[in-house]
């Protein structure tokens, strides 16, 4: 349905410092009424990645391709009511001054679809789980829960039929509460409408509770992927593992050590390599390839 071939984004120097290679060759599908949940610190890229699929940001090589066609400035309208994003602050991606429904009716209106625009609406909402729908079409943010908004931005996007979501961190501002709620909203989606979703995030649990497959990034590029069990109950990279220590059922933490990543500065050999907590001669002067279930080592061997 989706699929990223060896996409780059590289921003220019900026105060004095180098380019910053955010999106770094990366390779990722999306099928058919998938979930894939990408994971990663904040500053790995993940965010970058979103947008380049939604077509906000113009990558500077590889290509985003939908249905095995290749994304290009002249098909980018209709690309977009295909795939649609749905933004992590739902408060920010509102506009206070816009009542709900003209918030969900923003799509259509520039697609100039505004024929039954009143039941787009509405159904959008009710699938929302905005029910019933008119009791919401006056109100403005202001005057909804966290997770009432969210549930408009989700409606703005379902508004348009795509057949895609990309939801870049879309639970993280919300309670835990509410959180499982927008998750079941997101499954539920997927299993009534057929819709795929690619969900950015850095909550391991979440990709637990809602992926099918699990990829994770670092410092601009996938260093493993894998169904759900396969990444979070069988993890081959260093860096997975260091993230999954922080869960309270995992045993013993992993501290990393070292600086942040860094796009600007990205180190030779294995870029995790710097805050490694098994790094060993070999790690700075070769790369690792995309980890899976499929190798038949893991990273030391790999290495060696």
């Amino acid at each position: 349905m989706l699929e990223t071939r060896d996409l780059k984004i590289v921003y220019p120097p900026r105060g004095g410092r180098g380019p910053a290679r955010a999106v770094d060759g990366v390779n990722l599908t999306v099928a058919p009424g998938e979930i894939v949940a990408l994971i990663g610190e904040s500053g790995c890229g993940k965010s970058t990645l979103a947008r380049a699929l939604v077509g906000l940001v113009k990558p500077t090589s590889g290509e985003v391709l939908y249905r095995g066609e290749p994304l290009d400035h002249r098909r980018l309208k209709a690309y977009r009511r295909q795939v649609q994003l749905v933004l992590q602050d739902p408060g920010g991606a509102l506009n206070p001054r816009q009542n709900v429904f003209d918030a969900v009716a923003e799509g259509p209106r520039l697609h100039g679809e505004t024929d039954g625009l009143d039941e787009r609406v509405h159904s959008a909402l009710s699938r929302a789980g905005l029910r019933p729908p008119e009791e919401f079409f006056r109100r403005f943010p202001h005057q909804l829960s966290g997770g009432q908004q969210q549930r408009v931005v989700i409606a703005g996007a379902l508004a348009l039929d795509p057949s895609v979501i990309v939801a870049d961190e879309p639970v993280a501002s919300l309670d835990a509460s509410v959180r499982g709620e927008i998750l079941k909203l997101i499954l539920d989606l997927r299993d009534e409408l057929g819709l795929s979703a690619l969900v950015v995030s850095h909550d391991l649990g979440l990709a637990w509770n809602i992926a099918d497959r699990v990829a994770v990034m670092y410092l601009g590029r996938i260093v493993e992927i894998g169904t759900v069990e396969d990444v979070l109950l069988r993890p081959r990279h260093p860096y997975t593992k260091a993230l999954l220590s922080v869960l309270p059922e995992s045993g013993e933490r992993v501290v990393l050590t070292g600086e942040p990543p860094d796009p600007t500065r990205v180190p030779d050999g294995c870029r995790f390599h710097p805050r490694c907590p098994r790094r060993f001669d070999g790690c700075d002067t070769r790369d690792l390839p995309v980890l899976s279930a499929d190798d038949s080592v893991a990273c030391l061997e790999v290495i060696q």
